[in-house]
């Protein structure tokens, strides 16, 4: 089938206006908020589950691969064409279908936006726990590919824990259906299985969604250092008090200038870190709680402690953290982020590390290149101490030449496999999670690379995991989030 065919055919599976063609057109959708960048050979807007099946049914005979994509929110790639794919975007499937308040479920198209959702919840007492920093904007049906996360991963998990059922349109165009607003139906958990596979095995195109009921009191605070060893020392404190916030947050100094140039959220310009944290629950335990970390941060040397007097304080707080990427950009507009997991018992010497990779590697400069190689060794330094190559964004066109770092070939072959069984032709977001024969990043399994990491698992490694995010140039700056949740996530 020649490609003019193939898009007569989309055009009469889902309407004339639903499908983009002109480069004009395409070169919006070309990139995510990553740095990688991909024209599609043509847009698609599909209205239902039926359409979506129908394209996957032509696309599997036509040989075209398709690329679902939400909000281009993501920052591995997830949704960027290769290979002049095409782009199936969710734009008009942004329904809320049902709310069930009693059963504390929530049916949703995946072109739903995070935030939207929780707005809707509201009315009923009720919200939806994944907070991805692009809750704003990313779409429920990107939080499944990637699994996402965000500041209360700390406390309620990731979206895998959230999710209770999907409708899922496979390559082939079969629609079949995993798990229901029950969470434990028998069999394997193939809804489990389905979130974070970044668009790889089927397309999501109905979602059930577990909703939390809002908190009876919330304790949010400020906790400031004059350095970030200080502060870096407080979150492995907090841990070992048997107290687990809700949130704990991590920005360094220039992360602090940066955001309070941006959003005036009230942030101490001269410090060298700080903590936001923040408890919720019974209002009883939540005082309990907010004390007992507020002696925790003074006994590690906090020179003071906030409390968000109010509702509009906690927001504007939150506020702050929520666009620190959008910060960095005003500081520097040509700016790479990446988001290795560690230890939270190992946030004070990561952070050590980081500082020095970036004196290391001159990041003030502004060398792509050099930023893409202080980037691998950071992942590196990461999967050395018992974290992963990635706890928010995916994996995507990103780090899929990394996934060596963190799985062995008999790992890798497993996860092939099973690709293969859903994705034979792969038609469905080629090229992405999976390591290629030869990576166009193949430094990420060289000598020297490998050598590091063994010279960093000489300095030991524990279990628990929790997230790093790295904003890196000129200057790599950063802010840590600690969890007990290692899984991935993303927008």
């Amino acid at each position: 089938m020649t490609f003019s065919s193939l898009v007569r055919q989309l055009k009469k599976i889902a309407g004339r206006d639903a499908v983009l063609e002109r480069t004009e057109d395409l070169m919006l959708y070309e990139y995510d908020a990553g740095v990688h960048t991909g024209l599609p050979r043509a847009v698609v807007f599909p209205e239902s589950t039926a359409q979506v099946s129908e394209i996957m049914r032509l696309a599997t005979a036509s040989g075209f691969p398709i690329v679902p994509r939400g909000a281009g929110t993501g920052l591995s790639g997830g949704s960027i064409a290769r290979e002049g794919a095409i782009v199936l975007a969710f734009a008009r499937m942004n329904k809320i279908l049902e709310i069930d308040a009693e059963n504390q479920r929530a049916v949703v198209q995946p072109g739903v936006v995070n935030l939207d959702l929780s707005a809707a919840a509201k009315r009923y007492g009720l919200y939806f726990a994944p907070d991805p920093s692009s809750q704003k904007a990313c779409t429920i049906g990107g939080n499944v590919a990637e699994n996402s996360g965000g500041p209360h991963t700390l406390a309620y998990g990731v979206t895998v824990n959230h999710v209770t059922g999907l409708e899922v349109v496979l390559p082939d165009g079969r629609i079949v259906n995993f798990g229901g607003k029950t969470s434990d139906l028998g069999g394997y958990d193939l809804t489990g299985f389905f979130v974070g596979s970044e668009g790889t095995l089927g397309i999501a195109t109905k979602v059930t969604v577990r909703l939390m009921r809002l908190p009876e009191a919330v304790a949010t605070l400020l906790t400031i250092f004059n350095t970030i060893e200080d502060a870096a020392n407080t979150v492995v404190a907090i841990t070992q008090e048997g107290v687990t916030p809700a949130a704990l947050e991590l920005m360094d100094g220039w992360v602090l200038r940066m955001v309070e140039a941006a959003t005036h959220a009230g942030y101490p310009v001269d410090a060298g870190a700080v903590l936001l944290i923040e408890v919720e629950g019974l209002r009883e335990e939540v005082e309990e709680q907010a004390e007992a970390i507020g002696q925790v941060c003074r006994k590690q040397k906090a020179r003071e402690v906030r409390r968000a007097r109010d509702e509009r304080e906690r927001k504007l707080l939150w506020s702050g953290r929520k666009n620190a990427a959008g910060a960095v950009g005003r500081f520097s507009p040509k700016y790479y982020t990446q988001d290795g997991v560690i230890p939270r018992t190992r946030v004070p010497q990561a952070l050590s590390q980081i500082e020095a990779m970036a004196k290391k590697y001159s990041l003030t400069i502004g060398n792509k290149r050099r930023a893409m190689q202080a980037s691998d060794e950071i992942i590196a330094y990461c999967v050395s101490v018992g974290g992963s190559i990635t706890g928010e964004h995916g994996v995507g066109m990103e780090k899929n030449e990394l996934m060596s770092l963190g799985f062995n070939d008999n790992d890798l072959d497993v996860m092939r496999r099973l690709h293969d069984t859903m994705n034979p032709r792969a038609i469905l977001n080629p090229q992405k999670l999976f390591p290629s024969a030869h990576g166009c990043r193949e430094a990420a399994a060289s000598p020297e690379l490998t050598e590091k990491i063994v010279g960093y698992t000489e300095a030991g490694h524990t279990e628990t995991a929790g997230h790093p995010e790295i904003a890196g140039n000129p200057k790599t700056v950063g802010h840590s989030k600690p969890a007990d949740h290692s899984g991935k996530a993303g927008a």
